[in-house]
């Protein structure tokens, strides 16, 4: 006998980096050597702080109990403090604040706060899948907005007005960009919250890039005047701090919308490992210094990914921020997936395909700067052999 799935399943498929990492590994298990350039991983290690606090707190007989599901007030303060410092944004770490296992979490809860079924979200395209997979599985539809290279990868607000956003009740952005890496300014964000204001929707603002390979100051759209009125805003330790297994995660905004999300976060979790906690509030102080000395790594390997992108014929931008690069394949290329299964199955580089986050994204690939320079260099090596046999 066999009982059969719910019906919101078949609205979405397994998570595609799962499936493919699968197929990653299977290559692996056969003895091949597979240098993963696909996905953000951070390979460098969180800082010795960091380390330090989750050793010191664990070794404590008081610490492995259950936490509070807002976490502990010294991790929310710390969190408010470096949102202040880097952002300029103030809040009230008490009711404004609200700790999360991974920000991904946080993308399921919003949705299960504020979406009934029916309801519209706009989900950019391109744009992270689990906005759209996360939207189906409540029971809402997604409404897609273009972001083309044309506008800077920013959404058309004029364009958007001219539709019909009745019953559209939230709307997902993310600055600095993934998968293109294009930035936001507060001027930009200050148009998108008048066009929230205007037509009643709830802006989602997914913020886990703005330090990493960012020259420019880091910008939150909290501190737009009035933001919190119809904003919120998500961040992570994953990417900034080196911590993406750690999940540790924060969604801010004002105390109605924080209260909306605990209730649902308080029915599925039992808060977050207490050692995790003091880890990620040493994290937070970490100095620019730290940052810096990551961002010099990763620029380093950036520059070999713009080599092995340039061996392809790819054309990418280079003022672009984040851990990714952004880069439209040849138009002679007829299946860019069909193309980059190639690379993987014969020059054995995995490179992701920019399809898997819309169709915006068909025509590009997207390469990440979390491998050593060492298998960035194979890579250009194994890439350039391929591309010898094949012509």
């Amino acid at each position: 006998m066999i009982i059969a799935k719910a019906d919101r399943l078949n609205q979405v498929q397994e998570y595609y980096f799962a499936r493919k990492l699968a197929e990653v590994r299977a290559l692996m298990a056969q003895g091949k050597k597979i240098i993963n350039l696909g996905i953000g991983d951070p390979d460098l290690p969180a800082s010795k702080n960091t380390v330090q606090a989750l050793n010191a707190s664990a070794e404590l007989p008081t610490s492995h109990g259950y936490q509070p599901y807002r976490s502990i007030p010294a991790l929310r303060v710390a969190m408010a403090d470096w949102y202040a410092q880097t952002y300029d944004v103030t809040l009230n770490p008490e009711t404004e604040v609200l700790p999360l296992l991974g920000s991904k979490e946080g993308v399921f809860h919003i949705s299960l706060a504020f979406l009934n079924p029916g309801d519209k979200v706009l989900v950019p395209n391109p744009g992270y899948p689990a906005y759209a997979a996360v939207t189906k599985l409540v029971g809402a539809e997604p409404v897609y907005f273009d972001l083309t290279a044309e506008n800077n990868w920013l959404p058309n607000l004029d364009v958007l007005s001219q539709q019909d956003l009745s019953g559209v009740k939230l709307m997902w952005l993310n600055y600095p960009n993934m998968p293109t890496g294009a930035l936001a300014s507060e001027a930009d964000f200050l148009k998108i919250t008048d066009f929230a204001r205007t037509h009643n929707i709830l802006i989602v603002h997914d913020n886990p890039y703005s330090l990493v390979l960012n020259t420019k100051p880091p910008v939150s759209i909290l501190h737009v005047p009035g933001a919190l009125d119809c904003c919120l805003e998500l961040n992570s330790l994953s990417k900034s701090f080196n911590m993406a297994g750690w999940r540790v995660g924060m969604v801010l905004g004002q105390k109605d919308y924080i209260d909306a999300i605990i209730a649902v976060k308080s029915n599925l979790d039992s808060g977050m490992f207490l050692p995790v906690q003091q880890a990620a509030i040493a994290a937070l102080k970490n100095p620019e210094s730290w940052h810096a000395e990551r961002n010099a790594v990763y620029r380093r390997r950036r520059e070999l990914i713009y080599q092995l992108l340039d061996l392809l014929g790819c054309k990418y931008a280079t003022e672009a921020t984040g851990m990714f690069v952004w880069a439209r394949v040849p138009d002679d290329i007829a299946d860019v997936e069909d193309f980059l299964n190639s690379i993987l199955y014969e020059a054995y580089v995995f490179l992701t395909p920019g399809k898997i986050f819309g169709s915006n994204g068909e025509r590009y690939v997207r390469v990440s700067v979390c491998a050593t320079e060492e298998n960035i260099n194979q890579a250009i090596q194994n890439i350039h052999q391929f591309l010898t046999v094949t012509k």
